[in-house]
């Protein structure tokens, strides 16, 4: 057996590379100790609606862990390792199978307690959702309550060994709800409920479909209690109405200010952030004009990044020099790929369509800019622009010749495997390229089966080096996000993998005892 960590609890690790926080810093430079109250309520403007009800089996979750409302067994410091959370230690108990120790006086927020029967349960009920969280891509996930502790720990197991299980329970949509939270709707379909069910700081009172969201601090947290009496959340697609939000005061906490907007703002408000987050341009493989190698490669060389970085982000992002970016300081080793040179003419007559979408203002722009970069080129440039929530279906089903994205490489785990299995490999779940290669994928596994450290890291590189010799993907920039603060907001989290934003310590004003 090997131990991972020892199984004495650990009080929340938090800030901003945390999925769910109750303490005292964050790497933002937040020195609040979240002891001390307010009846201050923070005013949150997000990015994009929710497109799943708030299902935690759905990206929906990822808000819901900035609100500090979810908690998954483990949370990820700073350097991407586990630290416990809801789990205070866990263990290695063969090659597919693990311990997990279920930390004891937690209750959720309708009153029930976490028992290892919770953690069964919403595990259960994550791995067998269609399709599954992308963290769960090929894993084939198992948990029961461990017969010899059933009061104690659960046994969590792998089809294959998974030297990364901890960190990929991490992920907030594998947050552990009340059983209460279950339900199946007519067709057999696991349904969520996030009202009052989770184990947070914060508990989620009301959801007001795609517009709103309130939360209160909870009393009964089993943890650090929150410095601010309450979260109000409202979600702005239009990035112009986000910025208008900072500049009339009508929200504490902006996400995402569109770079075209930062002028009209007070420097001393915005926060810059660089990002494991590419903007990508992809191409469909399988079907239309980029299934020949040879147009791919034509459109790898009509672009040109550092014009769209200059014009469109004005200067806040970095040329791409892959698909994993410098908020991953190790990626500056990747190995030398070759690109195959596109045939004179190769773009001429090629009529494609470039799809993506408003929820992120900058994404328009980037294709305005690339339509007229394609046909300097030869290649005739449709485009199609909707709310992601009206586009993902038709992207995902490799209805675009070439799709805009901008994509968080380690959302999930804090480790890029997932991110290239999910949008690269044969199965994967978010594969918008259509792309299936047996070598990328052999390419994959290799990194998937690798323990933490510096292999693992040359392996995930050797993977992507495949993937952009093949011109399945053409990166462009990495971004920096613009997070809007008022003057008076204290601790909020700036998390370079947007698990967290509002913690424990997070408040308006001074906070009193």
């Amino acid at each position: 057996m090997r131990l991972a960590v020892p199984a004495a609890g650990l009080l929340l690790l938090t800030g901003c590379f945390s999925g769910s926080t109750g303490g005292t810093d964050d790497a933002a430079g937040s020195t609040g100790t979240g002891a001390a109250t307010s009846d201050a309520r923070i005013r949150v403007a997000h990015l994009q609606p929710p497109r799943s009800g708030f299902s935690t089996i759905t990206d929906d979750a990822f808000k819901m862990g900035r609100w500090s409302n979810i908690e998954p067994l483990v949370v990820l410091d700073e350097n991407g390792d586990a630290q416990p959370l809801l789990a205070t230690g866990w263990s290695q108990v063969d090659d597919t199978t693990w311990r997990f120790v279920v930390r004891q006086g937690v209750q959720f927020h309708d009153g029930q307690a976490l028992t290892p029967a919770a953690v069964v349960g919403s595990l259960g009920a994550a791995a067998a959702a269609s399709p599954p969280p992308r963290i769960l891509d090929g894993v084939g996930l198992t948990a029961e309550v461990d017969p010899s502790a059933p009061d104690e720990a659960v046994l969590v197991r792998t089809t294959a060994a998974d030297p990364l299980l901890p960190q990929r329970l991490s992920s907030p949509q594998l947050a552990i709800m009340s059983p209460a939270a279950y339900s199946t709707d007519g067709s057999g379909t696991t349904v969520v409920d996030p009202v009052r069910h989770a184990t947070g700081p914060f508990v989620l009172t009301a959801v007001n479909g795609t517009s709103s969201a309130s939360l209160d601090r909870f009393d009964g947290y089993w943890g650090e209690r929150a410095a601010a009496a309450g979260i109000d959340a409202t979600f702005v697609p239009d990035g112009t109405a986000r910025a208008a939000a900072m500049r009339t005061d009508t929200a504490d906490v902006v996400e995402a200010v569109p770079a075209g907007q930062a002028s009209l703002l007070d420097p001393a408000l915005l926060h810059e952030v660089k990002m494991p987050r590419t903007n990508t341009l992809y191409l469909n493989t399988s079907s239309g004009a980029f299934a020949d190698p040879a147009v791919r490669a034509a459109a790898r060389e009509a672009i040109d990044a550092q014009q769209v970085v200059d014009t469109v982000y004005e200067g806040r992002a970095d040329v791409a020099q892959g698909l994993l970016g410098p908020a991953l300081p190790w990626t500056a080793d990747r190995p030398q790929r070759t690109q195959t040179a596109a045939p004179a003419g190769a773009a001429d007559g090629k009529t494609i369509t470039i799809g993506t979408f408003t929820d992120r203002a900058e994404l328009p722009e980037v294709a305005v800019q690339l339509q007229a970069q394609l046909e300097a080129a030869g290649f005739t440039v449709r485009q199609d622009v909707r709310e992601y929530a009206q586009i993902e279906a038709d992207a995902l089903a490799g209805r675009f010749d070439a799709f805009v994205l901008s994509r968080a490489t380690v959302l999930d785990s804090g480790d890029p495997v997932a991110y290239l299995a999910s949008d690269f490999s044969c199965d994967g779940s978010f594969n918008i390229s259509q792309f299936c290669d047996p070598a990328v994928d052999a390419a994959i596994a290799k990194a998937s089966a690798t323990p933490a450290g510096d292999d693992r890291r040359a392996a995930v590189l050797e993977a992507e080096r495949l993937v952009l010799e093949a011109d399945a993907a053409v990166p462009m920039l990495h971004e920096r996000v613009l997070q809007g603060e008022q003057a008076d907001v204290v601790d909020a989290a700036r998390d370079p993998r947007e698990r967290a934003l509002v913690t424990t310590s997070t408040t308006v004003g001074a906070a009193s005892s």
